[in-house]
């Protein structure tokens, strides 16, 4: 019967982060730095929302798009937060998880044949949605550029068959982030291209050293881009699986198509408590940023203390440092420090072939944690280049 499943699906793999993630169980006693969850827990109005929610029995499906009450929230979050503007019932989809907003994106806009630029390393759950579509994902190392896509290097891989481009910032592995200057350059680019921009900012909130910065924001580059976000990362709220995608409106009356026929609608629970977050917990972030800042900087000068050679981040809560002294692969690198040291790290080469000489160091986690953690990175370190 395997011959009757789509060649596409037997064509993609489980998530290398997953991947090792499943291996770690078999280290009960090993110190975790792996997944990207928020180690607050969320804030307790939220939850009294939802279980007013519960108790008001608004248990029933909310229109497709999501309640009227979600959408109007999401849209003034945007506005108040970033300066973007879009009409809530028109231009606002609420989602399960920012992940549904990327795949209802990419099933609307791609068809076989079709190429989607994507700047590497990168999060590894959009290279197989756009696999599923019958595309190409087109990976672009950047590398050298500090982790940030460049105008030159989209040129440099834009075929006729160029479709999209993925703009993931703040960057999931790297804690990269879009600066305005690199982003008025890349909308002064773009604009100018017959493509469409996926935006994912689902770390929005977690922006170190300078407000975010949306393509979005930039003249020429609204009605070409989709923003997806969420409640996920910034209110601490991943289990609650509420995301959103915001673009304009000839677009979305696609989207919501796919996205009817998908999912109906997200949890009515679940939106009734991102409405709680987005409007009375709007900066509810803020506090969780202030603690991610510090053990950020805890990590990145422990890291460059014994040697380890790491870009800084401005954003999100991850450190990617650079371990090829070791002369291992990155697998092998997370592997041996799992099985030496037991200490968790997600190998590079899970955010493609581009991450490979890395590992990603989650630092959503205490600092009691992180600082056995670095103790027992560094002993592996030590062991491993001297």
């Amino acid at each position: 019967m395997n011959h009757l499943i789509n060649q596409q699906v037997k064509s993609i793999e489980i998530s290398g982060i997953r991947q090792f993630f499943n291996r770690v169980s078999e280290y009960p006693n090993a110190l975790q730095l792996t997944l990207g969850q928020p180690d607050f827990k969320t804030p307790k109005h939220i939850k009294d929302a939802a279980k007013t929610a519960i108790d008001a029995n608004a248990t029933t499906y909310t229109k497709n798009a999501g309640s009227d009450e979600v959408r109007e929230a999401a849209a003034q979050f945007l506005k108040e937060k970033y300066n973007l503007s879009y009409h809530p019932q028109s231009e606002v989809i609420t989602t399960i998880g920012a992940s549904q907003a990327i795949d209802i994106t990419m099933r609307t806009i791609l068809e076989p044949g079709s190429e989607v630029i994507i700047p590497a390393p990168v999060y590894p759950a959009y290279a197989p949605i756009v696999k599923l579509c019958g595309a190409t994902p087109v990976f672009v190392d950047t590398r050298d550029t500090d982790f940030i896509i460049t105008p030159e290097k989209i040129e440099e891989h834009k075929t006729e068959n160029t479709r999209a481009v993925f703009l993931p910032y703040p960057s999931n592995p790297t804690g990269a982030v879009l600066t305005k200057e690199i982003g008025q350059k890349l909308a002064n680019y773009l604009k100018k291209e017959e493509l469409l921009i996926v935006s994912d900012e689902i770390y929005s909130e977690l922006n170190y050293g300078q407000e975010h910065v949306s393509i979005a924001q930039f003249d020429g580059m609204r009605e070409k881009t989709i923003v997806i976000n969420g409640v996920s990362k910034s209110h601490s709220m991943t289990g609650w699986r509420i995301g959103f995608a915001f673009g304009p409106e000839p677009i979305m009356k696609e989207m919501i198509k796919v996205h009817q026929y998908n999912v109906s609608c997200a949890s009515s629970i679940s939106q009734a408590a991102a409405v709680q977050a987005l409007t009375v917990g709007k900066d509810d972030a803020d506090e969780m940023k202030e603690v991610y800042a510090k053990r950020r900087d805890f990590l990145v000068n422990r890291l460059l203390e014994i040697g380890v050679e790491t870009v800084n981040p401005t954003g999100a809560f991850y450190v990617f440092p650079n371990i090829e002294k070791a002369n291992l692969s990155s697998f092998d690198f997370a592997l041996r420090l799992l099985e030496e040291e037991q200490l968790a790290v997600v190998p590079g080469d899970a955010f493609s072939q581009y991450g490979e000489g890395y590992v990603r160091l989650s630092y959503a986690y205490s600092m009691e944690q992180l600082e056995e953690a670095m103790n027992r990175f560094e002993k592996f370190w030590k062991k491993m280049t001297t």
